[in-house]
């Protein structure tokens, strides 16, 4: 087994055909199918089906391009590790952000860092925090933003903030930050919700038994941008955390107000894995992140939203 072999599978699942794959890896298309053929035999399986419409990798296959795709991206982080100019932090960090905090840090953190450590490489993901959990807990982020999180065994958690979430709604419903909303009333209205299973959709059913409310749902959705969308367009209120509305408040296409009776509010927290050396270059992003978030909620930019700890 050597690199070639695992950039062929690798390029090969992405793209689902050998031509095309050898075209991306300059290489002739025999050499790629030997490769593949070669890999093939030393590990006893087939890792591609053969279609009509092109290479599609077997179960096998699909568990050895996962685990290709990231030996490759771990060597290709330690290549840019140990091959430094003087006195650079360089790298390749993967960050996860939570969708609802995405518009607020991505752009700053990114010209922060071009600025400061122009030899890291950052890769940004955004998704809820279940699935940011799970990609660190599976190695593919090396640091990310979560919210309702103890330290674990493999993983530790700072805490960061903690924010109220919101009523939202419609503009012609005419709430204002600076009247809270009791969340029966909020209730009273048809809700478009997260999707069951979601941490926020979690929160809110806690907070629905804890006031006693009925909640009447009118759709569920794992999209933020969705749930955005159908209150604008009419289909109900819905819950969201300050950080996610305060651009749409701002232009006057939602109006939201703080929730109340009782309060609901979440702790995002900053996990990263306990085990294995940190790279300088993660360390670096880490801190940066964190000055972001400070500078954001010191200035009023993260409604409602208190610093945790130092």
């Amino acid at each position: 087994m050597d690199l070639r072999q695992l950039r062929a599978i690798v390029t090969v699942a992405e793209v689902g055909s050998v031509t095309r794959a050898a075209e991306l890896l300059h290489l002739v298309q025999p050499a790629v199918t030997r490769q593949i053929r070669a890999l093939e035999q030393e590990l006893g399986v087939d890792l591609f089906e053969r279609t009509g419409q092109g290479m599609r990798p077997t179960e096998a296959g699909t568990v050895m391009v996962d685990r290709a795709r990231r030996a490759l991206g771990e060597l290709e982080r330690a290549r840019a590790e140990v091959q430094p100019a003087p006195g650079e932090v360089t790298g390749i960090v993967t960050v996860g952000l939570l969708e609802s905090t995405a518009d607020l840090l991505a752009e700053p953190l990114v010209t922060a860092l071009a600025r400061d450590h122009p030899g890291v490489e950052l890769r940004l993901m955004t998704a809820y925090s279940g699935h940011l959990q799970q990609w660190l807990d599976d190695g593919d982020l090396d640091l990310t933003l979560l919210y309702d999180l103890d330290s674990t065994p493999s993983l530790n958690a700072r805490p960061l903030v903690r924010e109220r979430l919101w009523a939202v709604a419609p503009v012609a419903a005419g709430l204002r930050a600076d009247r809270p909303v009791p969340f029966p009333e909020a209730a009273a209205h048809p809700l478009v919700l997260p999707a069951p299973g979601h941490a926020l959709r979690r929160l809110i059913d806690a907070a629905a038994v804890r006031s006693g409310a009925a909640m009447e749902v009118a759709a569920q959705t794992n999209s933020l941008r969705v749930q955005k969308r159908l209150v604008r367009a009419g289909h109900g209120w819905t819950v969201l955390p300050g950080v996610g509305i305060a651009e749409d408040v701002a232009r006057g296409e939602l109006s939201a107000a703080p929730l109340t009776g009782p309060d609901v509010r979440r702790l995002i927290v900053l996990g990263t894995q306990r085990a294995g050396r940190t790279p300088p270059a993660v360390e670096a992003v880490g801190r940066e992140l964190v000055r972001r978030i400070n500078s954001a909620v010191l200035e009023g930019r993260w409604p409602s939203a208190e610093l945790q700890g130092a």
